[in-house]
């Protein structure tokens, strides 16, 4: 058990939390959610040790072993693969190397046969024999190939040394496993295989993740920094969600009567139970919901952007034809005989096995750079805008947000363009910072802003929610759910795949794979996926 004790942390007058009191216990998973700044993945290092709080404690169970995703991807750059997920059950590494130094010594004693022999013992009870093959296990499963085990770390490219530390990180069936955005830089197999692991996995589990659909797959509770606190609450990001927006909404009926807002919070509560007959985690989640109170369901502080893309005109019956596209990169081809058509009502994913195949096609598309082969043509009503995945280029300027967005409008009035900004919650002298300083997300945030005042027909998504807070996200998915455009959408994020598009598009080098399905239903079809395999083979 992972307990939580009388637990602040200040950094001069600013208070992220205080009086924080929880108990973790073995078989759940806990998000851990919050606004950006409030100290989610902090909250993880003062659990782990890496961060002293200003006040409290943090205590597990004596023997119990703590095991965490390392976020510097350069530590263990001089040690083999194989050897660095072993390191992560630290007790077992250390007797490994203690035992192998006493076989390797040219006066063995007695007395050297006798540790040994010891260590012998302390091995086997830990499975050390079989250390070397579920490491192994576990490198296969989250996508590292066998010749790569034996390489050292620093001749991997970053992401695989991020699949290296996740496996590390499970090594050993911990006790405690803290996670701190997991899924980055997972592919759709490999997320999938992570949350069938997390779903049968018997302890305690912390994570922290902006990916919606692994939230609410694995996590039997949220644990909400908000308020100046954190807030311990039964069901997995949805439910959360879902309850405060409703709680937050009676909260300002004050006419309602208390009676008919517990009804209906009751209603909320059976509704959602039933529902989760879904998961893979359903009976023990269903029983967690079943004992919920109504006064633990409380509306949240956050903000939320209002993302609403308006059409200047509908498309016509021409959007887009794309006839034998090809396009290599460095001698290697990236996608070829690309040929399709879309049509009105068109939502679509666009997937491929890397993100340079996808931001070269994006990129083609939006007339940036020219294929090896093939032609495409747009309608002649299109209106569209790209969110390209690297928007560096849109900010090298040195002006403020009220400045830099009045570059795209033909409405040139201060206040029109602070409304748009406003949106997406810059406001106030926040207006006023300049296109340098701003972070990732607050870049992504300006980019939408001006997609919003461009009034496209066509969006052109790469990666949307690369960046952005789960607030941003969930108001980015839902205005896209509403919006009546067309969209061709490239992403990591399940939930807004399964909820947006209508059609799935995946390029290979050898051509292209449509179909008129769900995100779920394609990459869960065993036809579709050996038809995959076999494209992604004749390459």
């Amino acid at each position: 058990m992972l307990t939580v004790s009388n637990l602040s942390l200040r950094f001069g007058k600013r208070v992220l939390y205080e009086d924080v009191n929880l108990k973790f216990t073995p078989g759940n998973c806990y998000g851990v959610i919050g606004a950006n700044g409030a100290g989610k993945s902090t909250f993880l290092k003062i659990i782990s040790g890496e961060v002293d709080p200003t006040t409290g404690s943090v205590s597990i169970t004596p023997g119990e072993r703590m095991s965490v995703l390392k976020q510097n991807h350069f530590e263990f750059d001089e040690y083999p693969v194989l050897q660095t997920v072993i390191m992560g059950n630290r007790k077992l590494y250390d007797i490994m190397l203690e035992k192998d130094a006493i076989y390797m010594k040219p006066d063995f004693s007695d007395a050297d046969g006798e540790k040994a022999a010891e260590l012998e013992g302390k091995f086997a009870e830990m499975n050390g024999w079989e250390a070397e093959s579920d490491a192994a296990t576990l490198l296969s499963n989250l996508g590292i190939s066998e010749d790569l085990h034996v390489k050292l770390m620093n001749e991997l490219s970053n992401t695989e040394k991020v699949r290296v530390l996740l496996a590390q990180a499970l090594f050993g069936n911990p006790d405690i496993l803290l996670l701190d955005e997991p899924t980055n830089d997972l592919d759709v197999e490999t997320i999938m295989w992570l949350e069938d692991f997390l779903a049968d996995f018997k302890n305690t589990v912390l994570v922290v993740s902006h990916d919606r659909h692994f939230l609410d797959t694995v996590c039997t509770h949220v644990v909400d920094i908000d308020f100046g606190k954190i807030q311990l609450f039964t069901g997995n990001y949805t439910f959360w969600y879902e309850s405060s927006q409703l709680a937050a909404r009676q909260r300002s009926d004050q006419n309602k009567k208390m009676e008919e807002k517990r009804q209906e919070l009751q209603e909320f509560i059976r509704r959602f139970s039933a529902n989760v007959a879904k998961s893979r985690q359903a009976t023990s989640r269903k029983k967690l919901l079943e004992k919920l109170t109504i006064d633990e369901i409380q509306p949240s502080t956050r903000k939320y952007p209002a993302i609403l893309f308006k059409q200047e005109r509908e498309v016509g019956d021409q959007i887009l034809n794309v006839e034998n596209l090809s396009y290599s990169l460095d001698g290697t081809p990236l996608f070829g005989n690309i040929t399709f058509r879309l049509n009105k009502g068109d939502k679509v994913a666009i997937l491929a096995k890397d993100g340079l195949t996808i931001s070269a096609f994006f990129r083609i598309l939006n007339e940036e750079i020219k294929p090896d082969s093939g032609e495409f043509k747009w309608g002649v009503t299109i209106n569209r805008s790209y969110l390209p995945n690297d928007n560096s280029d849109y900010f090298n300027v040195d002006l403020n947000l009220i400045d830099w967005l009045r570059q795209y409008s033909v409405e040139k009035d201060e206040t029109f363009i602070r409304g748009f900004l406003g949106r997406m919650l810059f406001t106030g002298e926040e207006t006023l910072k300049k296109c340098t300083v701003l972070s990732g997300g607050e870049k992504v945030r300006c980019m939408i802003s001006r997609m919003m005042l461009q009034n496209p027909n066509f969006l052109l998504l790469d990666e949307p929610t690369n960046h952005l807070d789960l607030e941003s996200i969930t108001a980015f998915n839902n205005g896209l759910k509403d919006y009546k455009g067309g969209v061709l959408v490239a992403s990591h994020d399940h939930e807004f795949l399964q909820t947006v598009a209508n059609r799935i598009i995946e390029l290979t080098p050898s051509g292209v794979i449509d179909k008129s399905m769900t995100f779920d239903e394609y990459i869960l079809s065993p036809e579709i996926k050996a038809l995959r395999e076999e494209m992604h083979q004749m390459a």
